[in-house]
Parts: structure tokens; C-alpha cells; sequence
């Protein structure tokens, strides 16, 4: 079963979400929340698998309180309005409801999210090797392959992975807890924005580093001595 939550300032919306829930056989109500706050509080110390969640509420929105999860279930949003979708889909949100929500919709929508927990449960079970990683990307996960990765890009709560030619991927996750699965021979945070793959570095010039003769990634001076340190080992002569 894969436990739910409500969070909604309107009672009515909560009742016709938990009736929905209590049709699905997958899907378990652990508790709903008319205060989002309260809610936000209670998920402090509580994990569950899917939030069912309004966009607009008084004191912090849906959106704003999904961005301050340390970590991220799956989310779908319940929205009056189909003008904030596409809000929800830049916090990652596995889909959006309209309302009045019917079941059908409804249906969709909680089938799709059980599909991507027991895709993401399938992969934690796979052992990671030093050769690759998984990747949530939108409502994909993708295996990138570690010796095609040039360099991560930070940008505020996503990270953008740069590849040989490939496309870049995003993904809603902290460069410092992409830092902390890559191996370290072979990874480095050379910047507050940036992780790069040592073996495709072509040229360092001053404090930078040139990739491909065209992309170049500051080496802030925090990082700096370790770097140096890199160099000093692997590009002396």
C-alpha cells in the first residue's frame, strides 16, 4: 500500500480526494491537512509515498511548501486553476488534477505515481559499480553512464547534467547530494555551481578549466587548493 496525504484548506476538496483514495486498492489515507503548516510539520517527521496537495492556500502555497521537503515524494497538485500546471511542473510534480476531480483523473493520476515509486524502488535495489548512475529526469529515470558526463551545473534547487554528445539533462536535485554519489578519483567540486569530470578536462588556464576548447568552468577559491593540489599530481611535468 502506498500511504497519502491530503493537504487542502478546503473541506470539501479533502472529502472528494478521500473518497478517491479509499476506491484505489494501492492507495492507504494516512491523514489530511486543512493548515498547511501543520501539515508541512507533520511531514518534518513523517514520510509518506504520495501528497495530494492544493496549489493555492493561505500562509504558504502548495508550491512554496513542496520546495522546502527535505526530501520528495511523489507530488500532485489539486488546482482550480489549469494556469498554475505548469508551476507545479517546475517543482517536479508527477501530474496535476483539476478541480471538481473526478475519479477517472483521478485514476490516471495515482497509477502514474505508483508506477515511477516502484521504478524508483526497483533501481535503489541496484548496486552502484563506479560505471553509472540513475536519474530522475521529469517522469523518466535515466541511466547516465559516468565517463560520458563533462560537467554538473548547479542552478539553484535542479542540477544540469552536461554529456558527450548527448542532450544535458535536469533534475531536481542538490549538486551537493549528486557530489556525495560520484566517485572522488574521479569527481571534483571546483565551484559552489559546478562538479567536474577530471579525465575530460583539456586545458586549465589561470583558475579555469576548458572543456572541449570552448566551455569554461571557474575554479572559485574555495576549491582552489584542492585543485591544485589535482594538477600538481596529474598535469606537472
Amino acid at each position: 500500500m502506498l500511504e497519502c496525504i491530503i493537504i487542502d484548506d478546503e473541506p470539501l476538496a479533502i472529502n472528494v480526494i478521500a473518497e478517491h483514495i479509499e476506491k484505489t486498492d494501492f492507495l492507504s489515507l494516512r491523514q489530511s491537512f486543512t493548515n498547511p503548516v501543520k501539515a508541512f510539520n507533520f511531514l518534518l517527521e513523517n514520510r509518506v509515498d504520495i501528497i495530494f496537495i492544493d496549489i493555492q492556500m493561505p500562509d504558504i502555497s502548495g508550491i512554496d511548501l513542496v520546495k522546502k521537503l527535505e526530501y520528495k515524494p511523489c507530488i500532485i497538485f489539486t488546482t482550480a486553476y489549469d494556469k498554475y500546471a505548469l508551476e507545479g511542473f517546475k517543482v517536479d510534480a508527477i501530474d496535476y488534477l483539476l478541480k471538481p476531480v473526478d475519479y477517472p483523473e483521478f485514476s490516471k493520476a495515482a497509477y502514474k505515481a505508483k508506477k515511477w515509486i516502484d521504478a524508483n524502488n526497483e533501481i535503489k535495489s541496484i548496486k552502484t559499480n563506479n560505471e553509472f548512475l540513475f536519474i530522475k529526469s521529469e517522469y523518466k529515470i535515466i541511466r547516465i553512464e559516468l565517463n560520458s558526463i563533462k560537467y554538473i551545473e548547479g542552478m539553484s534547487e535542479y542540477v544540469r547534467i552536461h554529456r558527450d554528445n548527448a542532450k544535458a539533462i535536469m533534475s531536481l536535485l542538490s549538486l551537493k547530494s549528486l557530489q556525495e554519489q560520484l566517485p572522488d578519483d574521479k569527481f571534483m567540486r571546483v565551484h559552489k555551481s559546478y562538479i567536474v569530470n577530471l579525465n575530460k578536462i583539456t586545458e586549465i588556464e589561470s583558475n579555469t578549466i576548458v572543456f572541449d576548447n570552448k566551455v569554461i568552468i571557474p575554479v572559485s577559491k574555495m576549491y582552489r587548493e584542492e585543485f591544485q593540489q589535482y594538477v600538481n599530481r596529474n598535469f606537472m611535468i
